[in-house]
């Protein structure tokens, strides 16, 4: 364990041992080791991953050198998922790799039961009808997947997944849990522990400002028939009233509390978010729910009774202006809340588990506290599936986006990327793949995109001609600098997905090389 620290320390920082764990533990596989694929896997290899198994059944050809580092000259001819598994696994010697020399396509509509094996496919540079029926076998063995693809100087990722839940979303932007306006009984009693008035400047200076938010609080709802400050100028007077304790300009705990006054101000209880997952029909749990609805299910049971309406404490506490005694006490007080919260729902979850048949100590204690730390900030994602959205795309968002000016690059590549699909499906070729013929390749992907615009229900619609000359002069090709990018985002999404940690993307993301934009586009 300390030569892992060791080895991957920037990145513990970011997601934790827990997330690490996940990582080591996960198996994945990819469908196409060209530049956008081996760039991806190579992210996820140097991150530590447990297993990778890459799919490709072509030969390395000398225009893969000036594209793909994974692969050298004296690859050319040889299999080329056994070079770059190769190249790969010297740059992490404790992932375990190996490479299948078969077509994705083959496996895929002989082998369904193959990819259920794996924690997550990453499938690149696959064509439409592959991608649909990939997603189909993934989504029946609950497998997660990522599809990426670079197009010239276009690319797109895509996840799809039935159902994602996520306890460590880390937002960048979130409300601390201090309670400043609902107190617990320890944290009012500490409080009336501490004079405000206290003749000593020096003590004055160095009072709590959560100390001084919640007597203050605590004195405008005795004067405002039990109600905080709601207006703008109920809020500007309470700030004057805390400005009015101080005794010296100087006393930066009060500057402080009337910078975090907004705090007193946050809604009790949680948020319609949390509520909404509260009330989703998976927090009635079975046999086969998953950990993260069982511990809904108890979050549930604690909010109605012991939390009183609250979810359970985070326990952690800001840096603030405060003698030492103080702080520390303040911070034992919020910890010991936290504490006996997560007690309680660890409690719920093991009674859920009884009665649903499960051992109830399959949910592990590490895994409750962070449910418990992370309660306010859970997000469920649920992904289309990649059928649905290409066969009944939602009409009024495809029109809204072709004729917004900031979306209409996006949205133009998105039907395009479509559009070479059924060009190769007809021709069996790519636009523009081979010299000569360009003109007619523009003609024939023009009326192949005015089809498709048509078979979406968007009659009338006609993209730009030079986005159209732009994709057939592509040719198909992976270029090595958008392959990397493209292999780079989807590698993120992967780990999101694996370590349940940050909010993976929703939607369909574009990336536009021609005007250097990335947009997600939900259809």
């Amino acid at each position: 364990m300390a030569e892992t620290k060791t080895k991957y320390d920037r990145q513990l920082r970011i997601w934790g041992e827990l997330g690490q764990t996940a990582l080591e533990e996960a198996s994945i596989c990819l469908l196409n080791c060209g530049p956008t694929g081996t760039e991806a896997l190579k992210n996820l290899v140097l991150g530590g991953v447990g297993s990778i198994t890459i799919v490709d059944g072509s030969k390395v050809e000398i225009g893969d050198l000036g594209n793909n580092f994974m692969v050298d000259e004296a690859s050319v001819g040889q299999s080329k998922s056994k070079c770059a598994c190769a190249f790969l696994q010297e740059l992490n010697d404790a992932v375990k790799a190996k490479f299948i020399v078969e077509q994705p396509e083959t496996l895929i509509r002989t082998s369904p039961s193959f990819f259920s094996q794996f924690t997550i496919v990453v499938a690149t540079q696959l064509v439409e009808d592959s991608a649909v029926k990939l997603d189909r076998i993934c989504r029946e063995a609950n497998v997660m997947l990522v599809l990426a693809r670079s197009y010239g100087l276009t690319g797109y990722v895509r996840i799809s997944v039935k159902e994602h839940a996520v306890v460590e979303s880390k937002p960048d932007h979130f409300l601390d849990d201090l309670r400043l306006n609902n107190p617990w009984p320890e944290l009012k009693r500490f409080v009336e522990l501490i004079d405000l008035n206290v003749p000593d400047p020096v003590n004055h200076k160095h009072i709590p400002y959560v100390v001084i938010l919640v007597k203050v609080a605590e004195e405008w709802a005795q004067n405002h028939g039990g109600n905080l400050p709601s207006t703008r100028e109920e809020k500007k007077e309470f700030k004057d009233l805390v400005k009015s304790k101080m005794i010296s300009m100087d006393e930066d705990n009060y500057k402080e509390a009337i910078e975090t006054s907004f705090k007193v101000f946050a809604p009790r209880g949680i948020s319609p978010e949390i509520q909404q997952i509260i009330d989703d029909s998976f927090a009635d749990v079975s046999p086969n729910s998953s950990d993260f609805w069982v511990m809904v299910a108890a979050l549930k049971e604690f909010v109605s009774n012991e939390g009183a309406g609250e979810a359970p404490l985070e326990g952690s506490i800001p840096d603030m202006t405060s003698s030492t005694e103080h702080y520390i006490n303040l911070q034992k007080i919020y910890q010991a809340k936290a504490e006996a919260d997560c007690f309680v729902m660890e409690k719920q979850v093991k009674n859920i588990l009884k009665k649903i048949g499960r051992d109830p100590n399959s949910i592990s204690k590490p895994t409750i506290k962070s449910f418990c730390k992370n309660a306010r900030k859970l997000k469920v994602c649920r992904y289309r599936m990649i059928e649905d959205e290409l066969r009944n795309p939602s009409v009024s968002e495809v029109q809204k986006f072709l004729t917004d000016e900031d979306y209409s690059g996006a949205m133009g590549f998105y039907i395009l990327l479509r559009a070479v699909d059924r060009f190769a499906a007809n021709y069996n070729r790519f636009p523009g793949e081979f010299d000569g013929g360009m003109d007619e390749d523009i003609s024939r992907l023009k009326t192949t995109a005015i089809g498709l615009l048509s078979d979406i229900g968007c009659n009338g619609f006609i993209l730009p001609e030079d986005l159209i000359n732009e994709m057939c002069r592509f040719g198909a090709s992976e270029l090595h600098a958008v392959a990397a990018f493209i292999g780079g985002i989807a590698s993120q999404e992967v780990i999101k997905l694996v370590t349940k940690q940050f909010v993976p993307m929703s939607g369909t993301y574009i990336f536009n090389g021609i005007d250097q934009k990335s947009q997600l586009l939900t259809l």
